[in-house]
């Protein structure tokens, strides 16, 4: 008589996480600070140094880490005390078919990104490299795409290993390159700071941090469900937010202040200071680890909507990322930009849904999920009008705001 293993899904695409497959607090911390070095944060930091005195800058920080932490955190706490992803939660709360909106919405945007990635490494690198040589250009692209995608095919456990070499390279390389750019710069970082031309108030400077990287962190809990207990989940998210995204604030404002206007990230900042293979290696290192997250979140929402297998739609989106990627570079920026803005209403939805019906989303529950919950679809549709319409305010709050009033008339409503 034939006996065949049992093939254990290593990433649980369509299952909750089991407690033996649950990962230590290091390594949970490895893994959400590697997912938020993220070098277009970079930019970011230069429009806050460009429009914010050092008060003014330190203080947007802080409250835009304390309205980014306390979203991700709340995500992190129900993906790990569920061991659910995005995708799994999201049919409790939008329903099954009701699901493929949010995980189509977080596909498109991740995919995106990692396409965008791409090209901000090899448009910088191969530049330097051999000047404005196209053909350069482009297989530094495919190099970069093949590699980064071939992680991401063996899911969490790359991820983590990626991690546990990016995370402590990037964050002492870049600390590194960016105090020795303020020793040669003149003046102290309180007079650069002080030259801004002031457009910008704490709270709209808040919002940028917000929106920096709020549609990223909505993809929290696909990487908390491998948390050891919702503890874990909550502060490792919350202090990985605060502390990855004020370096990539950093970095960017301080290249900012030291090469000018025109510079793009820390990796002009390392040029000007002749560190060009460290520039290669921390630029590298902190895309491949953002993109590596991208592209996972990615193949979790499209074996959602179409049933197929994880790790074929990890290689279908990088393939199509990789293709697409200079044209996304160039063109895609500010589109991507407005989605950012559309993403937060699904995760304020996931996290009222949970707290109001716990009993959905316990182990083992016995629950007839609904094909839509129109409260939900009609509240991300919504959030993310008024978030991109609304010219006050947070974009991404306003947009949560009108979502929650939308999912909690509708769950009034089904009752």
């Amino acid at each position: 008589m034939s006996t065949k293993a049992k093939v254990v899904d290593a990433d649980f695409a369509t299952s909750a996480v089991p407690a033996a497959n649950r990962r230590s607090l290091m390594t949970m911390f490895m893994i959400m600070l590697g997912f938020t070095f993220f070098s277009a944060s970079m930019w970011v930091g230069q429009q806050l140094a460009k429009g914010l005195d050092l008060s003014g800058f330190i203080g947007a920080l802080i409250l835009g880490g304390i309205i980014l932490g306390g979203y991700t955190g709340a995500l992190g706490f129900i993906g790990a005390e569920s061991g659910l992803s995005l995708d799994l939660l999201a049919q409790r709360s939008f329903g099954i078919k009701g699901s493929y909106l949010p995980s189509a919405m977080i596909s498109f945007t991740q995919a995106g990104w990692f396409g965008v990635g791409l090209a901000m490494f090899a448009i910088p690198v191969a530049k330097a490299l051999f000047g404005d040589s196209q053909t350069v250009m482009y297989a530094m692209v495919v190099l970069a795409g093949v590699c980064m995608t071939a992680t991401a095919y063996y899911g969490i456990k790359s991820l983590t290993a990626i991690s546990y070499i990016a995370v402590p390279c990037v964050a002492i390389l870049g600390s590194a390159a960016m105090f020795m750019a303020i020793s040669q710069g003149e003046g102290t970082i309180a007079e650069q700071f002080a030259k801004s031309s002031g457009d910008l108030t704490i709270i709209s400077g808040a919002g940028l941090v917000v929106g920096s990287f709020v549609s990223g962190g909505s993809a929290t809990p696909n990487f908390t469900r491998f948390a050891k207990d919702a503890k874990t989940g909550f502060w490792t998210t919350v202090i990985a937010f605060f502390i990855g995204n004020s370096l990539m604030f950093c970095f960017g404002a301080v290249s900012s202040i030291f090469v000018g206007g025109n510079a793009n990230d820390i990796f002009d900042v390392m040029l000007k200071l002749g560190l060009f293979w460290t520039a290669v290696l921390v630029l590298g290192l902190n895309i491949w680890t953002t993109n590596d997250n991208a592209l996972y979140s990615t193949g979790l929402g499209l074996a959602n909507i179409t049933g197929m297998d994880k790790k074929k739609m990890v290689l279908f989106s990088g393939a199509l990322g990789t293709v697409l990627a200079v044209w996304l570079y160039n063109n895609f920026c500010p589109f991507l930009g407005m989605l950012n803005a559309t993403l937060p209403p699904i995760g304020i939805i996931i996290v009222l849904s949970y707290f109001m019906h716990r009993d959905k989303y316990q182990p083992g529950a016995k629950v007839e999920l609904k094909q839509i919950e129109w409260g939900s679809v009609i509240g991300v549709i919504a959030g993310a009008v008024v978030a991109n319409l609304l010219p006050f305010g947070i974009a991404s709050i306003n947009g949560m705001v009108v979502a929650s009033i939308c999912y909690i008339i509708g769950d009034k409503m089904s009752k």
